[in-house]
């Protein structure tokens, strides 16, 4: 990927003033957390609310969000503004898992109208160009606001909605607002093979690290500028103020809200980048379980991997030989071993390389091992090198290695649009 000067321009569109800066100090990982009732880090929605909705005068506003569109006193962005006169509220649209996270995974909520605010609420999930921009038009907004709480990995999904809706509002000539919230696992670096456009699907649409160490306003300007340079949108953002990029999500002082139904807490998400990848595999990546992705397993494994794994050495998490069953999803109502992740760490464990050990001492412990017969491993990493260098018997520095020139490549990149420090 290249810049120029003009693109660089034209990412940051007309960037309304409450972007300007991110004012305050924040601590890093160890920074004692707020009091009750108080958040250090102010989101980008409870900025935007403070400056009288300002940016949104004259405007006919749809909101792109699901239930982490949230305050700080734990309400729904979409019933604060409903009733405020000073926003012209017309429409919500609702992503995979639906506006208000009825729906699970791979599923949204439909066409429907909401039922505490009456507004029209319409489906993005699996929708774009065209299709989403005339979803867009038949709406009659004039500006469309986005406020959702990412996890920090290129394979969850929400990030592409992003991407779709920036492209569909350009197509239908609508204005577009991002509204950030943080990166709950931080924003220190980007982690992890870069996807490769052949590879291209929902879990990931674009030349992205597999885990981006971005925030959505920082993605929304790299997306803008990098991938939608030819037709970009009219983009604003609102920043953030008092976040830092050391900060994990519980110093924020911030309530979590489940993104997704298998997105329990910000735990699951400071390993979710790395143990995700299991859902290209034979294996549980623990869904069905109160641990999501800190729980692995198959029947037939024993302690035998977990012993593999602690092995390799990886720093700041320890691995437990475990025994789980499933409510849903792989080996429902059957009990299976595996193991469970247990960071001691969290500034020092990269959950991709992890992820990767954890793959490589699996096949090499369980005769059962398998990928998915669609190859879907090839779309959570984005190329088919992981698969195969695995299959060939490389060890996970070798397997890491092979991503080092791509992922420096994507640094370069990211790096011009981080917002914060």
């Amino acid at each position: 990927m290249s810049l120029s000067r003009r693109g660089l321009l034209a990412a940051g569109g007309a960037v309304g003033a409450l972007a300007a800066t991110a004012a305050g100090t924040g601590g890093a990982s160890a920074a004692p957390a707020p009091g009750k009732g108080q958040s250090r880090v102010r989101t980008g929605f409870d900025r935007l609310a403070a400056d009288g909705y300002a940016l949104l005068k004259g405007q006919k506003v749809g909101v792109v969000t699901n239930p982490t569109g949230i305050t700080s006193d734990v309400r729904h962005i979409v019933d604060v503004m409903h009733p405020d006169e000073r926003v012209d509220l017309v429409a919500v649209f609702g992503p995979e898992h639906g506006f208000r996270g009825t729906a699970q995974a791979g599923g949204s909520e439909g066409r429907y109208d909401d039922p505490a605010t009456g507004l029209p609420v319409y489906d993005t999930y699996l929708k774009s160009g065209k299709p989403l921009a005339d979803v867009f038009t038949a709406s009659g907004v004039d500006t469309i606001v986005f406020d959702i709480q990412d996890a920090g990995a290129r394979f969850y999904t929400y990030i592409w909605t992003l991407y779709d809706c920036m492209e569909a509002a350009a197509l239908a000539g609508k204005r577009f607002v991002v509204l950030d919230r943080p990166n709950p696992v931080t924003g220190r670096a980007a982690l992890g093979p870069v996807l490769d456009p052949a590879f291209a699907t929902f879990v990931g649409r674009r030349e992205i690290a597999q885990a981006h160490g971005m925030t959505v306003t920082e993605l929304a300007l790299l997306f803008n500028a990098e991938f939608l340079a030819k037709r970009p949108v009219d983009l604003r953002i609102v920043k953030m103020s008092g976040w830092k990029r050391s900060d994990f999500f519980d110093t924020t002082g911030l309530p979590w809200v489940p993104p997704s139904p298998n997105m329990p807490t910000p735990d699951t998400a400071l390993v979710y980048s790395g143990t995700c990848l299991f859902e290209g595999t034979n294996l549980s990546e623990g869904r069905g379980t109160t641990r999501p992705f800190e729980l692995l397993g198959a029947e037939g494994i024993d302690h035998r991997w977990a012993a593999a794994v602690n092995a390799v050495g990886l720093p700041g998490v320890a691995f437990r030989e475990a025994y789980f069953a499933p409510t849903f999803s792989k080996f429902q109502g059957k009990t299976v071993g595996g193991v469970q992740l247990h960071v001691h760490d969290r500034a020092a464990f990269d959950p991709v390389r992890t992820g990767i050990a954890l793959l490589v001492t699996a096949k090499r412990t369980w005769g059962g091992f398998e990928w998915r017969s669609d190859n879907w491993i090839d779309k959570l990493t984005g190329n088919t090198r992981v698969r195969t260098m695995i299959d060939a018997g490389a060890d996970t520095d070798e397997v890491v290695g092979a991503w080092a020139k791509d992922l420096a490549a994507f640094r370069s990149v990211r790096k011009r649009y981080l917002q914060y420090r």
